[in-house]
């Protein structure tokens, strides 16, 4: 049927014959085109007017810029704490180290002067006096110490600040000065007694030299010779001391190969002993209240027993008999 019919037809307008026929679309496809699109109009929305105020965006961003920068002056306080807490604690323990090492080289000191006088004073036997001077020094310098060695430990004990360990640090010098000068006089009256002594101990050996009596009838002959008093004696280890005037004899031990023997002496209120001392070796002492030295000289050496006698100034034992009133059993 021609176009015009259709339009003429009322048929075609009632029942909508005469629209253009509608094809359904399949999902995907595109609708065939029936003539020119009408044009389309897009409406876009002008973008919001600027206010005066900040967005929550900015906000955030503001805060994680400040902690961030909180953040990092924490850790640079941290760090250079520990650095400087660091370096510190280096420079206390330099400096504590340094005052210990300063106590214990003059606790050394002071032990090798103490065993130097100890060893004068069994040799030159020096008076009670003396000693008891000298001990008494002795224990007063090691108090000094001791208090100084208490301080220094209380103030490592405690963790004193750098104040407190130089306070202690100067008081310790003090008395170490103080020490060191005490023991330096103490030293120059020991070398003077010592000289004295020596002196002394030297001249009744320039007496005695070459006066060693081996037998009874020799000891009998130099009695006569000298103007010193001459007492025998006789020593096995078995038996109790045996006192001689005012000196006690004890036999430690013999050694027939070496010819040799070790003795213990007293006198003064004091116990020396002499180790190891040859046969015909005449062996010295000094004491109390005597004009010279006293001389001991063991002429026989058997396993366990020695024999010898001792000489002393004049009349210095007064109330033993020597060896010109009359001769001990042996």
């Amino acid at each position: 049927m021609a176009e015009n019919d259709k339009d003429r037809n009322p048929s075609y307008s009632m029942f909508g014959l005469g629209d253009s026929e509608t094809r359904r679309v399949a999902p995907g496809e595109t609708p065939p085109s029936s003539g020119p699109e009408p044009p389309q109009y897009v409406y876009q929305q002008p973008p919001p007017a600027a206010s005066g105020g900040v967005s929550s965006g900015q906000i955030l961003l503001l805060l994680i810029v400040v902690l961030l920068v909180v953040s990092g002056i924490n850790l640079y306080l941290v760090i250079s704490a520990r650095q400087m807490f660091k370096e510190t604690a280096g420079k206390h323990a330099d400096q504590l180290d340094l005052l210990t090492r300063r106590v214990d080289s003059s606790d050394a000191r002071y032990a090798q002067l103490r065993g130097q006088f100890q060893v004068t004073s069994e040799k030159l036997g020096l008076t009670e006096q003396e000693l008891t001077r000298a001990r008494a020094l002795a224990s007063n310098i090691e108090k000094q110490q001791q208090e100084a060695v208490t301080k220094l430990n209380d103030a490592i004990a405690k963790k004193a600040s750098a104040e407190d360990v130089n306070k202690v640090q100067e008081e310790a010098n003090t008395k170490i000065a103080g020490v060191s000068t005490d023991l330096a006089g103490t030293k120059k009256d020991l070398e003077a007694t010592r000289a004295e002594l020596t002196g002394a101990l030297g001249a009744t050996k320039g007496e005695l030299s070459g006066a060693i009596a081996r037998t009874h009838d020799e000891l009998v002959a130099l009695a006569h010779k000298t103007d010193r008093d001459y007492f025998e004696f006789r020593l096995t280890r078995k038996n109790a001391p045996q006192r001689v005037g005012n000196v006690g004899l004890e036999l430690k031990k013999t050694d027939t190969k070496r010819n040799t023997f070790t003795v213990s002496l007293r006198f003064d209120d004091k116990v020396t002993e002499r180790r190891d001392k040859a046969a015909m070796e005449p062996v010295y002492f000094y004491m109390q209240g005597a004009s010279s030295a006293l001389e001991l000289v063991v002429n026989k050496l058997g396993k366990d027993s020695i024999a010898g006698y001792i000489s002393t100034p004049k009349g210095f034992f007064a109330n033993t008999p020597n060896v010109l009133a009359g001769r001990p059993g042996q």
